[in-house]
């Protein structure tokens, strides 16, 4: 927590402010290149930046349209900043070809072209990949790679993970998310998103561990933290790796 800002793990940006009270809710709208959005489970007013560029006013159950404007207004100055570090944090390129650099095990690793074989193959550090063909781009070919390991890996650590935490995970997915590393409920269902195998280990297992000390703590209070830190003492360095390096993944 710094400078009156807010960085969540899944990769939004929020300024802290108090609960506001408001009369009973009018009809919402879109205004000002802003989202409007009305969440059962909000209980401030909050306002984020996603990944894709799009601002979001989250509204609380009895909260109005009215002071909605209002609380955007009064943090105006905070989404402009917000806006100019997302423009100047570094992104993946969008077009992949050989000899594009990725963020691939934690590392930026060119695509190389592997040895010859029977069918096209690249090669991303030690890892090979068949692709079908190399003049493409080769982005959706090697994303979908990615997705069928992950979704291979990330319950594995998960369930490793949840018995050395003695924490009672009923169920884990991998889903490719926009605008989170991961979720999880108070029924124990964990969902992970795939981009973490592109991460370092250690973020991998922060964001984990993250996920699963929620089932401690359903928020992120004070008490959360030191659960966190209790079971990963890295979480401010993962955190940190999170906020300069998460663009090379899309988040």
């Amino acid at each position: 927590m710094t400078h009156g800002e807010q960085y969540d793990w899944f990769g939004l940006f929020a300024p802290e402010h108090g609960v506001h009270r408001a009369p009973p809710p009018k009809a919402e709208g879109p205004g000002d290149g802003i989202v409007f959005r009305r969440s059962a489970g909000a209980r401030t007013y909050r306002l984020s930046l996603g990944p894709d560029g799009v601002a979001v006013a989250t509204i609380p159950p009895r909260g109005s349209m009215r002071e909605a404007e209002r609380f955007v207004e009064l943090n105006r100055k905070w989404l402009e900043r917000a806006r100019e570090r997302q423009r100047r944090r570094p992104r993946a390129a969008d077009v992949w070809t050989v000899g594009t650099r990725v963020l691939w095990r934690g590392d930026l690793a060119e695509i190389r072209r592997a040895a010859a074989g029977d069918r096209p193959s690249v090669c991303l550090g030690a890892d090979v990949f068949r692709v079908p063909r190399l003049g493409d781009d080769l982005r959706p070919a090697l994303h979908a790679r990615f997705i069928r390991l992950a979704k291979v890996e990330l319950p594995a650590r998960a369930w490793e993970l949840a018995a050395q935490t003695g924490m009672d995970v009923k169920r884990v997915s991998v889903r490719d998310q926009r605008t989170r590393w991961g979720s999880c409920t108070a029924a124990g269902a964990i969902s992970l998103n795939w981009r973490l195998i592109l991460t370092p280990e250690f973020v991998r297992d922060y964001i984990i561990h993250h996920e699963l000390m929620h089932l401690r703590e359903m928020n992120h209070s004070p008490r959360f933290w030191a659960c966190v830190g209790e079971v990963f003492p890295r979480w401010r360095e993962a955190e940190a790796w999170i906020k300069r390096n998460g663009g090379y993944a899309g988040l």
